[in-house]
């Protein structure tokens, strides 16, 4: 499908949360190819959970801390803080920033959008980085392929190294699309064809109460906002229905969530993201947001 000539200039500029700023120096004279990109964010950043694949302990406080950074100036900072070299040079487990899958996918967007290229996070469910039958929240690129249109990139499984350790059979660059399911498309999976809404989440039931439906209903919010360029951290919250992790929705928000997914499944629609972005206000990200920080507690925070 073609895009239109706006969503492609409209995601080839920063966003408030890509915008590298005054650090911006730092990304000349990398490469223009998104591959490349997805190698460089790969060898900057590491996950909080992957300490044990490099033979690293994270101090605490990175722990902690690091993956609170929304903001790619930040992000750079910090890296630049603790090795000066240039971005292109992979930095040892103790130099690189402590984050998650987003901040894989914010980085290497603002990597794309540097290079003129468009990109956008999507956020959604992967099924190879957990047990067989399910599909963990995670965040991936969806950048725009001159020939091929819009394709999904895992900047997280650039090193095939570290790939290696997952049942990973795909180019990270062409991520298949049963592979990841956009969130849209995990709540269709789950209300039209019958899914088990317990195989979709952070974890699997018998780890916590972060899956089924509500989560998933979390992650349309997200992908909505970063199809709009607002590109949150993944555990703020905002326009929910009062409710606790794990308990079944009202019937009210099955209905509306029937309604908003298709907007966000498929071949989306730039003119259909934006309207429904402006004019709804349970999905519009407000200008201060609950923050449920994993190790921090919750807090409000009030965006840029």
């Amino acid at each position: 499908m073609p895009e239109t000539p706006e969503a492609l200039v409209f995601y080839a500029t920063q966003s408030t949360f890509s915008d590298p700023g005054d650090l911006a120096r730092h990304y000349a004279g990398l490469p223009q190819e998104p591959a490349q990109l997805a190698r460089i964010s790969r060898d900057l950043l590491i996950h909080r959970v992957e300490g044990d694949l490099f033979g690293h302990t994270h101090p605490t406080d990175r722990l902690h801390n690091d993956a609170e950074s929304r903001y790619v100036d930040d992000i750079l900072r910090i890296l630049v803080e603790r090795n000066d070299a240039p971005l292109s040079v992979r930095r040892a487990p103790g130099d690189r920033f402590v984050g998650t899958c987003r901040d894989f996918t914010l980085l290497h967007c603002s990597l794309l959008r540097q290079a003129g290229i468009p990109a956008r996070l999507r956020s959604g469910f992967a099924d190879y980085f957990a047990s067989t039958g399910f599909h963990g929240d995670h965040v991936v690129t969806e950048y725009w392929d001159e020939e091929r249109g819009w394709l999904l990139a895992d900047a997280q499984l650039a090193d095939p190294v570290i790939t290696a350790n997952w049942p990973v059979d795909f180019d990270p660059m062409d991520v298949p699309r049963d592979r990841f399911l956009v969130a849209g498309e995990a709540w269709r999976a789950i209300r039209e064809h019958g899914a088990d809404e317990k195989t979709f989440g952070l974890h699997p039931p018998e780890e916590g109460p972060f899956h089924g439906e509500r989560f998933v209903a979390g992650n349309i919010r997200l992908d909505l906002a970063a199809l709009n360029k607002v590109e949150t951290l993944l555990w703020d919250v905002w326009g929910e229905d009062e409710g606790e992790p794990g308990e079944p929705l009202p019937e009210s928000s099955r209905a509306f969530y029937d309604r908003v997914a298709p907007v966000v499944c498929g071949e989306v629609s730039f003119e259909a993201v934006r309207q429904l972005f402006a004019q709804d206000d349970i999905l519009r990200t407000p200008r201060t947001v609950t923050c449920y920080a994993p190790f921090n507690g919750p807090s409000q925070v009030t965006l840029r």
